[in-house]
């Protein structure tokens, strides 16, 4: 059905892998058309718990394909940046949890994209970095948003303005990475937090990263309301009624995401 996306579903993980080896896995408009449908489809479908997001090969993904954007003009280059920019909103505000698993080269648009999900979880061999001024241009996918969110403005600053390749070690030690694991163990590491994250209520899951995502950028008394509105929500979920009840007879709570 996609040429450059593979996408499964096996025991309530939607494995989605970008399949351009060749390439590197860069991100050309085909590669991100198929990934806003394989994403919009998680969405709706009810299978699909958690998302595994990867690459193909040795890279994650290298960049976006400099081959197709160096004979865009302007107003074409504009809309090549609002598409991936769409893309990756849409896959920070997709209710289900996306967790990257960062087995090579995450440069460019790859950094976005991974900064795009939840959690990132990256392979010892993996490299960071978001080399766009070494070509004249700076990150188009929302690399200037979210790397200061994630590792502050200074830290953000120094390695948009530098160019700079970083290995996984330190980009977990900035918090640009979540968790850095031997190359051998990625895909399970990701697939044992996915079963641990699968285990709790996926409404209340759904809801805390809408708090997160949606307060992050508010004053805190109006994050902090927004908590407490959302917080008062889930008592009429049945899911909520499950989990306290399950706790208080010390049995396996049995969630529905009602």
């Amino acid at each position: 059905m996609y040429e450059t996306v593979k996408y499964e579903v096996r025991d309530g993980i939607a494995y989605v892998t970008v399949n351009r080896p060749e390439a590197l896995n860069a991100l050309n408009s085909q590669v991100i058309g198929e990934l806003r449908q394989v994403f919009e489809n998680i969405a709706v479908n009810d299978d699909a718990k958690v998302v595994i997001l990867t690459g193909e090969g040795r890279s994650f993904v290298a960049g976006a394909d400099i081959a197709e954007m160096s004979k865009l003009n302007a107003v074409e280059a504009r809309n090549f940046a609002a598409d991936g920019h769409a893309l990756m909103n849409y896959i920070d505000n997709i209710e289900k949890p996306v967790i990257a698993a960062v087995n090579g080269f995450a440069l460019g648009g790859g950094c976005e994209l991974s900064m795009a999900c939840d959690i990132r979880i990256a392979s010892s061999k993996a490299k960071f970095g978001q080399p766009e001024v070494g070509l004249g241009l700076i990150p188009g996918f929302g690399g200037t948003q979210r790397l200061a969110r994630l590792v502050g403005k200074g830290m953000a600053k120094m390695l948009i303005y530098s160019a700079d390749t970083i290995d996984a070690e330190y980009a977990c030690e900035i918090g640009l990475v979540e968790k850095v694991v031997a190359p051998e163990n990625l895909m399970s590491e990701c697939e044992a937090l996915a079963g641990r994250i699968m285990a709790k209520a996926p409404i209340a899951v759904a809801v805390s990263k809408h708090c997160i995502n949606n307060g992050y950028d508010m004053d805190m008394k109006s994050a902090s309301q927004f908590e407490i509105n959302s917080f008062g929500v889930l008592f009429d979920s049945e899911d909520m009624k499950e989990g306290t009840a399950a706790f208080l007879e010390k049995r396996k709570a049995e969630f529905k995401n009602k």
